[in-house]
């Protein structure tokens, strides 16, 4: 009967022959049908076994008659834990209480994660799951099933192709798919020119739609007609949405300032933790009160949900890593401030230029030191795209 579920619901014992003989005793047990198990004899001639706890109260007689004594050594099963949480009445109360707010906790809709590429605002879907009646601290018997409420979201967002959701544990997720359209734009574009952003020197001229009014190495004015939409002559013409790329150069004179002394911030390798209990969105700290606090730190959090099987509950344990950060300051040769001021400004005009620039030449105009800086005023050419739209308007 070892790890039987049936002696640990009833109550079972560890019992230690003290007086007697033992093979007398155990065959009385099997004349009066008494389950023994774990029956062990040990050097010293004790016997020791296991036996429930309504036989033991059966062998009791037994024992006066051939006059044994026994020693309970231990007490196993269900009606000892009973026993013992009958004399602890407030932890046995406690861990009541405890299951039935786990239990009832469980049954509200602690959080709601909208996911998929949608075009739609989040919080155009987040109303329209609150009109149904999904949204936090919801009581989720009172819900419609899964399959319900992706229908009736669907039927409040029009633009949604497909919508989905699913429920994990205490958690919500809508998944939401938009509808194909066609491109408006390509549909009524209307007809336009192609001009130019900004005094250039043409390097490239490609006219998918329209016809191109410049040609390589011509030098172009802000706003001159680069690619017209107007195709024909005067008597017969057509005004089109031109379409092109158009490359050009571009001189950019920037004043690049940059410092001789610079600072980074590194971590010095000192740190300290900080835990806190979560209920809800709220957190409680319960360690780290006595630790030291840095001039400069990091903080990294890590956060631990608690959960029962795949149910993710509002409790928790977040851990913080406060980090000590240290500021080093380095001194930098004008040569060292020189080049690093120049590829920040590379940096910052090629990102302003668009992703086809790129940097032809550059020129130092002017260069200083003055007050612990560089200062220079540097001339670059770039080649980028100077093309832009401007519709055709109609003159009467």
């Amino acid at each position: 009967m070892k790890g039987n579920w049936i002696a640990a619901l009833r109550g079972h014992l560890w019992v230690k022959l003290v007086k007697g003989d033992a093979e007398t005793l155990l065959n009385d047990a099997v004349a009066e049908r008494i389950a023994l198990w774990n029956i062990a004899h040990h050097p010293n001639g004790e016997l020791t076994f296991c036996v429930s706890v309504p036989d033991f109260f059966r062998m009791l007689p037994m024992l006066r008659r051939r006059k044994c004594r026994t020693r309970i050594l231990r007490k196993r099963g269900l009606p000892f834990q009973m026993a013992r949480l009958a004399r602890r009445k407030t932890f046995a109360a406690g861990m009541l209480g405890f299951i039935v707010l786990l239990y009832v906790l469980s049954h509200f809709v602690w959080e709601i994660r909208v996911e998929g590429e949608s075009v739609i605002p989040e919080q155009a879907i987040r109303q329209a799951a609150r009109e149904e009646g999904l949204h936090l601290l919801q009581w989720s018997p009172r819900l419609a099933d899964p399959k319900t409420l992706a229908s009736k979201l669907a039927s409040r967002l029009p633009d949604a192709a497909w919508v989905g959701v699913s429920r994990k544990g205490t958690s919500y997720v809508i998944t939401v798919v938009d509808a194909t359209k066609p491109d408006r734009k390509t549909e009524y574009e209307g007809p336009r020119d192609l001009v130019a952003k900004t005094d250039a020197v043409i390097t490239k001229v490609t006219a998918e739609n329209g016809r191109p009014l410049v040609e390589r190495h011509d030098r172009v004015k802000k706003g001159q007609v680069l690619v017209t939409g107007w195709l024909g002559d005067e008597n017969n013409k057509k005004a089109v949405a031109s379409r092109g790329t158009v490359m050009g150069l571009v001189w950019h004179e920037i004043k690049i300032v940059s410092p001789l002394e610079r600072e980074q911030k590194t971590l010095t390798g000192a740190s300290h933790e900080r835990m806190y209990w979560i209920i809800g969105n709220r957190a409680l700290q319960i360690s780290g009160y006595r630790t030291a606090s840095y001039p400069e730190s990091r903080i990294g959090t890590t956060i631990y949900p608690w959960r029962v099987f795949k149910w993710q509950l509002p409790f928790g344990i977040m851990k913080e890593k406060v980090m000590e950060v240290q500021t080093i300051r380095s001194q930098l040769t004008p040569e060292e401030a020189k080049e690093a001021g120049l590829r920040e400004a590379r940096r910052q005009l090629l990102a302003r230029s668009g992703p086809d620039a790129r940097i032809t030449s550059e020129n130092i105009l002017h260069e200083q030191n003055e007050h612990g800086k560089v200062v220079m005023t540097v001339l670059f050419e770039v080649e980028q795209s100077i093309a832009i739209e401007k519709p055709i308007v109609y003159s009467s």
